[in-house]
């Protein structure tokens, strides 16, 4: 997913403001269900799950500025029973800004506990395409 940066992602520094890169590293996971064909909002409405964040490992090594056009790299590192761990890293060009390791649990809406992620769910996610 590639987004640019404005001028409400940055600090007084002129930076982007490190929780922000959390707010795109979130926005690319959701794309990246789109992409597989799964929206959050019908997984709540006709499956009564979601998708939360359980742990998160960042690493911050250099420093995007207003109007940069940045990438986030998505993939899924391993898919649990109940858990999925995605790899995501926020590049300019080459150049690697930010890493992290997001665990996400699904979760049964109904009962607030993690639950087993859907056979169809994890078959299309496991798929290449």
């Amino acid at each position: 997913m590639s987004i640019r940066v404005y001028f409400e992602d940055t600090d007084a520094g002129g930076v982007v403001y490190y929780a922000n890169y959390l707010r795109f590293c979130e926005r690319a996971r959701t794309e990246w269900l789109r992409a597989k064909g799964f929206s959050q909002q019908a997984l709540i409405d006709e499956s009564a799950i979601a998708f939360v964040v359980r742990r998160l490992a960042a690493d911050y090594r250099g420093s995007a500025r207003l109007d940069d056009e940045l990438e986030i790299l998505t993939s899924i590192e391993r898919i649990g029973g109940a858990s999925i761990v995605f790899a995501q890293r926020v590049q300019r060009g080459p150049s690697c800004l930010f890493e992290a390791r997001v665990t996400v649990a699904c979760i049964d809406l109904g009962k607030h506990a993690a639950t087993a992620i859907p056979m169809a769910i994890r078959q299309r996610l496991s798929s290449p395409h």
